[in-house]
């Protein structure tokens, strides 16, 4: 557990820049900031898959970053400053703590219309919290839903009344893991879910849920895979929502998830060991994206799982699968996109053991990189690569990206991306970090990581040291944030590591950029909508 003060005199980390033809040269390598955000005289809370947020909180235009590894911390944007800090479940009217780690993503938005942003977050220990600007609790928060630790979070208006509901799912070891709470803190009438007999569900144990219009009846679904084969779809009011007629259960939750099509539609495996009967998906860290994949104004839901056999079970996992389905739970299929089976054998893990390695999270990044008008798939995998996978079901040019290299003599693994066209030539550079196996001795060091739409490598360097002299290691296990958290036109990429704290690079030449994917789950993102955001449109504000 470990954050840190920040240093006068910057540690300069090795850089690595690679221009391998003139559009990838106008492309600058990303410059350290600053560094030990947040963190103590010696040591740095230890930092775990949540991305930053980023917001000019009191509206005197600096914007801050609020962070959590454990506490959660606000600092100043440009410089790195602790502002104020509060511990999970407590606000600044108690002495700050670092009891509970924080796993899902910061959210910044005004949840109750009342002109005023609002910082929520969720916590191991059950706690969800709404802090005003300040960081005192709004009434009616924090929660405790459950005594185990809330993996998810998602902040959304999903009845379009005005307000904004909380929804959290948890590391739980039985059927009901999703809240929903009204921005009142009042439990929504229908929640919690699972708590029936039309569906499977059991622990989410990474921040799997997502919210939007999957049908376009003006209200949101909220997509919930989970430690077991099914995806559960839920409505506003909690009730299931309907499948295709293909399957024999009625709603999505009941429908399991095979490699075989055939086998799905049936409705069951013989889990004889042969591959037909046997290989299904597992979502206990499965994501979910609810997007229009191929511009034609329908909406899909992408989804990553572990793929596993279950005449054996899991673990071991065979490699990270990846399905695309309509809003009736039928499997893609449109024109010349054929999804009915997807992308099989995509790669076997190096290691699932996190006493190894942290566990690696297959978080889909749905965008256009290539701006043809149609969304690839990226997600990072237990193969020690980054994938970029188009409708053709293939991986292009350059893609698959490794980050473990065999000739270092340690798995590394790689976050979720984010996506950005930087320089503004129509090919978007992707941007990740990365971390190594665990170190008992000597020093290994996570990356920081530019590439171009084709999966070239543009820019690498190595993240900062540890702050504690007794650590060996370091890396990044969340998705950096893009924002901008200064006065000058070009972004700045925010990045909670797991030994250094949070630390900033700036992102020179980058103003006028055209955003694809800001941050972990796209948080307060605009998936890919067309439009450029001015640099100085600090707030991520939390709208999906």
């Amino acid at each position: 557990m470990q954050n840190k003060h920040l240093l006068a005199t910057l540690f300069l980390v090795p850089l690595i820049s690679l221009p391998l033809c003139d559009s990838q040269a106008a492309v600058q390598a990303p410059v350290l900031k600053w560094q030990y955000g947040g963190c103590y005289s010696s040591w740095c809370e230890t930092g775990w898959y949540s991305s930053p947020a980023v917001a000019d909180l009191n509206k005197d235009g600096i914007p801050e970053v609020i962070a959590s590894a454990y506490s959660i911390a606000v600092l100043d944007g440009p410089s790195g400053a602790l502002k104020w800090r509060v511990g999970p479940g407590k606000d600044r009217s108690s002495l700050p703590s670092y009891d509970h780690r924080t796993w899902p993503g910061i959210w910044v938005t005004d949840i109750d219309n009342d002109k005023a942003l609002d910082i929520i977050t969720a916590h191991s220990g059950g706690y969800v919290s709404v802090y005003d600007q300040n960081g005192y609790f709004k009434p009616g928060w924090p929660k405790q839903p459950t005594g185990n630790e809330l993996r998810g979070l998602v902040v959304s208006d999903i009845d379009r009344d005005g307000t904004s509901e909380i929804i959290v799912t948890g590391a739980v070891y039985g059927k009901t893991n999703t809240w929903v709470f009204e921005h009142t803190g009042a439990l929504r009438s229908g929640w919690p879910q699972l708590d029936n007999s039309l569906g499977s569900a059991y622990g989410v144990f990474n921040d799997n849920a997502w919210v939007d219009d999957l049908d376009g009846d003006g209200r949101s679904e909220i997509v919930v895979p989970s430690d077991v084969t099914t995806l559960c779809t839920y409505r506003p009011d909690g009730t299931q929502v309907d499948a295709s007629s293909l399957y024999s259960d009625p709603k999505w939750g009941g429908i399991g998830t095979w490699e075989d099509p055939a086998v799905e539609i049936r409705g069951w495996g013989r889990c004889d060991g042969t591959r037909a009967e046997s290989y299904r998906s597992n979502f206990a860290h499965g994501a979910s994206v609810v997007v229009d994949m191929d511009g034609d104004g329908s909406k899909e839901v992408v989804v990553t799982g572990n793929m596993y056999d279950c005449s054996v079970g899991h673990p071991p996992g065979k490699y990270t699968s990846i399905f695309i389905f309509n809003k009736d739970r039928s499997r893609f299929h449109k024109g010349i996109w054929n999804w009915e089976q997807a992308p099989i054998n995509t790669g076997a893990p190096l290691s699932e053991d996190y006493s190894v390695i942290e566990n690696c999270q297959p978080n889909p990044v749905p965008v256009d990189l290539d701006g043809d008008g149609e969304k690839e798939v990226l997600f990072s995998s237990y193969d020690g690569k980054v994938h970029a996978f188009w409708l053709d079901k293939s991986e292009h040019d350059n893609w698959p990206y490794s980050v473990f290299q065999a000739d270092e003599g340690f798995y590394r693994f790689a976050s979720e991306p984010v996506v950005a066209d930087l320089d503004q030539d129509g090919c978007s550079e992707v941007i990740f970090t990365s971390w190594t196996a665990k170190a008992a001795s000597g020093m290994r060091l996570g990356r920081l990581h530019m590439l171009d739409c084709k999966g070239n490598l543009l820019h690498q360097q190595d993240l900062p040291l540890p702050k504690s002299s007794s650590l060996h290691d370091n890396g990044a296990l969340p998705a950096p944030t893009i924002a901008n958290i200064d006065s000058d036109p070009d972004y700045e990429l925010v990045i909670n590591t797991i030994h250094s704290g949070f630390i900033a690079y700036d992102l020179p030449g980058s103003s006028g950029a055209r955003i694809l994917w800001r941050s972990g789950r796209n948080r307060g993102g605009t998936l890919d909508r067309r439009i450029t955001i001015p640099p100085m449109m600090h707030l991520l504000l939390a709208k999906p």
